[in-house]
């Protein structure tokens, strides 16, 4: 009787573990098949933060068209030179070939060298910077008002607060920088035209390549706009 009784549970546990197998599968082949949907450009964007800038593409995503482009979002945690070579490393490691490859990172406190010399690695590897100077987050203000004057990075988040509060009329917000509903925010009560109209105008009014000192500036419009107009074309 013991033995039938033992026997029914190795059974049931073999039905369990089979079951679980298959479920998983499922997933697996489900997941084989979207990624093989017949997209026309194929996105590498890496990321030197790993929630506030991958979060924000990740909603962004959601306002393309569907089976035209799909991006690769990676918040690696590294920084300058040391992400644009990690880029490279994905890209090169990739059994996927990518269209555009973007390299996603900030000024903040690092030396002049340091940020000069990332944008130079990712122009001579044919990656493209979406820097800016000083934080990502001078790109979120930018759909709220210009700023023409340099800001220190830890300056943006009273500023952010301020035009979301005035926007929204919520005076309990509060900007947290890893939060998921960011990009929302910003698509409600900001605006992003006027947003990568500013930052052309930013741009513009630095003539050297010394990007270190253009202060404020960022290039995250470029990709957006690239995103948005859907330029590139699968060779």
């Amino acid at each position: 009787m013991l033995e039938i009784f033992l026997n029914y549970i190795v059974m049931a546990r073999i039905v369990k573990i089979d079951s679980a197998f298959k479920k998983r599968f499922e997933r697996q082949e489900k997941k084989r098949l979207i990624n093989r949907r017949d997209y026309r450009l194929f996105y590498l964007i890496v990321c030197e933060g790993e929630k506030t800038e991958p979060n924000y593409f990740k909603s962004f995503e959601k306002e393309l068209p569907v089976g035209v482009i799909k991006l690769e979002i990676e918040g690696t945690g590294r920084n300058t030179s040391g992400l644009v070579r990690h880029a490279i490393e994905l890209n090169k490691q990739s059994n996927r070939k990518f269209d555009r490859i973007w390299a996603v990172f900030d000024k903040d406190s690092f030396p002049a060298i340091n940020f000069n010399s990332a944008i130079a690695i990712a122009d001579a590897n044919k990656i493209n910077c979406a820097w800016s100077n000083e934080a990502f987050e001078l790109w979120f203000l930018l759909h709220f008002q210009l700023v023409n004057n340099a800001m220190h990075r830890d300056d943006y988040k009273a500023y952010l607060e301020r035009e979301i509060k005035r926007n929204s009329d919520n005076e309990h917000y509060r900007y947290i920088k890893n939060a998921p509903d960011t990009y929302e925010i910003l698509k409600e009560f900001g605006n992003q035209n006027l947003a990568i109209r500013r930052a052309k105008k930013l741009k513009l009014s630095h003539t050297d390549q010394n990007y270190s000192r253009h202060n404020p500036c960022t290039l995250v419009y470029e990709l957006i706009e690239e995103l948005l107009n859907h330029k590139y074309t699968s060779k």
